[in-house]
């Protein structure tokens, strides 16, 4: 059933070898739904360890973002101009992966609304993970040119996958961004769109701007590095969720983490 949705894999060894190590990675999301998180958002420990931690420590959140995502979006720049014709498949996946990226800086700059810092080590991590799972997915795509198309063709559904992904979640990041004034610093309980059913539907919508990014390429790496993602961002929303139980008693107890219904 696999080799009718994925590309044969080219250089089995790499590709393989890098498929299994994104596919490890999924374990980072255990451990941020028992708590040890990346200390970014409301799991920044700027605030309360600020006399304790080094001053080098930690950067603003804005900057420390704009680091995290430039990088990639610099990454599926460059391979679309090395790969300038490589088909209406590449021309997809390339044009997703700068979109999306493209889309999160804008929104660092003009959207969201920062307080606290964001630890170095975090962004050091989340930037190398984001610039390689982009230009490593952009890669695995180009050793499959000239091989005949997978039987199931999904690339069309991953499109339209994609652009649900993309506006729900700017939709749920502004909903965020307004319930803070100019110089308001603290957090609230979301209200509007999804969040009366769950915690993080902004993670939701960018769960499936990655499934549509891995139908449109359908290789074995940008599936394996999906489900790390996926797991990564249960993992966040479940403790993202434990978090607004624990500072906000109105919290409304039945809804869920990242999955309607479900989770």
């Amino acid at each position: 059933m696999l080799s009718r949705v994925i590309f044969p894999t080219p250089n089995p060894l790499f590709i393989t070898i890098m498929s299994m190590t994104s596919l490890s990675f999924s374990v980072i999301g255990l451990f941020e739904g028992l708590g040890k998180n990346f200390e970014y958002s409301k799991f920044s420990n700027f605030s309360v360890e600020k006399s304790t931690r080094k001053q080098n420590s930690t950067v603003c959140s804005r900057d420390g973002m704009l680091v995290v995502y430039i990088p990639a979006f610099l990454s599926a720049v460059a391979f679309s101009g090395l790969f300038p014709n490589a088909g209406l498949r590449f021309l997809l996946v390339k044009s997703a992966l700068t979109i999306h990226f493209f889309k999160r800086i804008l929104e660092v700059l003009f959207v969201h609304k920062y307080s606290g810092g964001m630890a170095v080590d975090s962004v050091i991590i989340i930037t190398l993970g984001y610039f390689t799972t982009t230009s490593i997915t952009i890669y695995a795509l180009s050793l499959t040119q000239g091989f005949p198309e997978p039987p199931i063709d999904l690339k069309y559904p991953g499109v339209v996958l994609f652009l649900v992904g993309i506006v729900g979640n700017f939709y749920h990041h502004h909903l965020l961004s307004s319930l803070r004034t100019k110089n308001d610093k603290g957090y609230k309980v979301p209200k509007g769109g999804l969040f009366g059913l769950v915690t993080c539907p902004h993670y939701f919508f960018e769960i499936l701007i990655f499934l549509g990014i891995s139908f449109i390429s359908q290789t074995l790496y940008t599936f394996a590095s999906t489900i790390s993602t996926i797991c990564f961002l249960m993992g966040r929303s479940y403790a993202t969720r434990r978090w607004y139980l624990t500072k906000f008693d109105d919290f409304p107890k039945d809804v869920k983490a990242i999955i309607p219904y479900v989770f």
